[in-house]
């Protein structure tokens, strides 16, 4: 099983530089290298496969945090399922994860949604697409504190709300706040949902 992300960055054409570009190629490079497992091309789109496919939920809010905490924001579409041509470029590869990908990133625009999921499973993909819909309900919200911390305790789940705080520049009560504004707790319930389910796709 695959997954692959679709998507591109919301308000790129408003932004007064392209810095964003090299934070976002270091996000990317966790996952492999370019451009066999990833590729930002026409100036603002890309394309993604994750490594671990259970990762996928928390690697989709890693970037929208890292978008969110520089004042842009990203549309994305999740796809789970096989990848049959594995060509040298990830753009040429294909296979059902990136048809799922490509379409559920082909009716955000429509929807006027920012994360959305599909796989071969429709039933999981409703109940997955409604839990995402709801996180989006205050992730759409962050403001560039909130996403910042997101981001850090995304990238470093094993470093105490003291650690975070040295590395934020901010005291463990501040850590705190933050936690809670960005609804972090419900962040790790919704990726212990999707892990949940993603072990039904697997049978």
């Amino acid at each position: 099983m695959t997954c692959i992300l679709t998507g591109d960055i919301v308000g790129s054409k408003k932004a007064k530089n392209n810095n964003w570009i090299d934070g976002l190629k270091q996000l990317f490079l966790n996952q492999g290298n370019s451009p066999l497992s990833w590729e930002i091309y026409r100036g603002d789109e890309f394309q993604l496969e994750i490594k671990k496919t259970e990762h996928a939920i928390l690697t989709s809010i890693l970037i929208k945090a890292y978008l969110r905490s520089i004042g842009l924001d990203v549309r994305i579409g999740i796809g789970i399922g096989e990848k049959t041509h594995n060509a040298k470029r990830i753009t040429e590869s294909n296979g059902s994860a990136f048809v799922n990908s490509g379409e559920a990133f082909e009716n955000l625009k429509s929807t006027k949604i920012n994360l959305a999921i599909q796989s071969k499973n429709k039933k999981i993909d409703k109940e997955l697409n409604l839990m995402l819909q709801l996180g989006l309900s205050f992730m759409d919200k962050w403001l560039k504190q909130q996403a910042e911390f997101v981001y850090y305790a995304i990238e470093n789940p094993s470093l105490s709300q003291e650690q975070l705080g040295i590395k934020l520049g901010i005291n463990q009560a501040a850590v705190s706040r933050r936690r809670k504004r960005a609804n972090y707790d419900l962040i790790e319930q919704m990726n212990a949902f999707f892990i949940e389910k993603l072990k039904i796709l697997h049978e």
